[in-house]
């Protein structure tokens, strides 16, 4: 005869059991329920000149969305929205000079596209830099330039455009994090701690705004070809850090085709899902690292010693269009190099 806590705990595994086939059951239904259809909307991308922003604009107008792209640099923004218009003719492009770290400046820039196109449907928050180099080498304003631009920017873009979004009980909000969000790599310090910052905000935001039917998806890209690295600022011993950092994101084993990646991420963005972590080696490490953590860290305590050591140019920085070497660009970059062709990554 069962005993007392033996009746309780079979009561318990009957409650889980059916809890978890109730909700593979309704699944479906929740996502089609959340099935967002792009066309006719207005999105806003932000860092939308160029790499992944610009990719994800392009399938945004390819789809009929209306689309709003803010960028720091006018030339760069003036390619885009001519290779935008490419894309469809009569397609509606928006483009917005913006620092993303000046509130003054974000809440104008969103005004404007609300005064354009009434409202935002669809914020993505893309914008980005990126600090490579070894601890010794990085000082408190590579950590505070990264903290401005991936969590601030992405945080003031957001509240500007929240109150719009409430009043309309409607709205996806898209927050482009990183592996780096989710595992600090290597001499990447400030980008992975701005990058936990946004992942932390992003989930808290799904949280918190789906009262208000708003949908938060998190995106953690792994490695991806395009041809950002250009871009990235270098330190220490600068060639060898751009020499791994773009051969790392032009390897097609390890890194992800960018135009894939972006249609993944409308897709994750369409069906209101919670998270996104692209390619394979990037759901592994994940994986690991949550199952094993002192075992994924002292892993990359490994890798770090394989990198190169301090010195060279120190605390200065260069871009990585002037950290070129004989490594890169080479044979083995050639994708990357497409790509920086192919995302307005070129002058």
């Amino acid at each position: 005869m069962p005993t007392v806590s033996q009746s309780i705990s079979d009561h318990w595994i009957r409650t889980g059991v059916i809890a978890a086939a109730t909700l593979l059951a309704v699944r479906p239904l929740i996502r089609h329920r959340r099935e967002f259809d792009f066309r006719g909307k207005t999105a806003l991308v932000t860092g939308g000149s160029r790499g992944l922003g610009l990719i994800l604009a392009r399938e945004l107008v390819a789809q009929g969305a209306n689309v709003a792209v803010c960028a720091r640099d006018a030339g760069e923004l003036e390619r885009a929205q001519s290779d935008l218009s490419r894309v469809r003719q009569d397609a509606r492009v928006l483009p917005l000079v913006c620092d993303l770290t000046q509130w003054q400046e974000v809440e104008h820039m969103v005004r404007s596209v609300q005064r354009q196109f009434s409202s935002i449907d669809v914020l993505i928050n893309n914008a980005g830099v990126i600090h490579v180099g070894p601890l010794e080498e990085m000082g408190i304003e590579d950590y505070e330039e990264a903290m401005k631009v991936n969590f601030w920017g992405a945080l003031y873009v957001t509240l500007a455009a929240l109150p719009e979004m409430r009043r309309r009980r409607n709205g996806r909000i898209v927050n482009i994090s990183s592996i780096g969000g989710k595992l600090s790599i290597p001499h990447l310090l400030p980008y992975s701690c701005s990058k936990f910052a946004l992942t932390g905000l992003s989930e808290g935001l799904r949280a918190e705004l789906a009262k208000d039917s708003i949908v938060v998806t998190t995106v953690c890209p792994g490695l991806m070809r395009t041809g950002s690295s250009r871009h990235a600022y270098f330190k220490g011993r600068h060639r060898a850090e751009h020499a791994w950092f773009s051969i790392s994101d032009a390897l097609p084993v390890i890194s992800m085709n960018a135009e894939k990646a972006a249609r993944q991420i409308l897709d994750a963005c369409r069906h209101g899902r919670a998270e996104l972590i692209l390619t394979l080696p990037a759901q592994i490490a994940v994986l690991l690292h949550s199952l094993l953590p002192e075992s994924t860290v002292d892993m990359l305590g490994v890798i770090n010693r394989l990198l190169p050591k301090p010195g060279g140019i120190g605390q200065e920085r260069l871009t990585g269009k002037e950290s070129t070497s004989i490594i890169s660009p080479s044979i083995v970059t050639t994708l990357n190099e497409r790509a920086a062709r192919n995302y307005n990554q070129l002058p």
